[in-house]
């Protein structure tokens, strides 16, 4: 049997702070406020592990 890993999406965002819901409406997860912080530019969603991806000027990601 073949398995696949799943594919979670990811995102480019201009903003440090994010919100993730899920984007599925009421089969979404609560709403959660995230925070791009430090070099690596990226923050995940602890609940559907979507990938938020700071595209802006990382001078302001510190």
């Amino acid at each position: 049997m073949h398995s696949q890993q799943p594919q979670f999406e990811t995102i480019p965002v201009t903003s440090v702070e994010v919100v993730c819901d899920g984007g599925q409406g009421a089969l979404g997860h609560p709403r959660v406020y995230l925070h791009i912080e430090g070099e690596e530019g990226f923050i995940v969603c602890p609940y559907c592990s979507r990938t938020f991806v700071y595209q802006g000027d990382h001078s302001h990601a510190a």
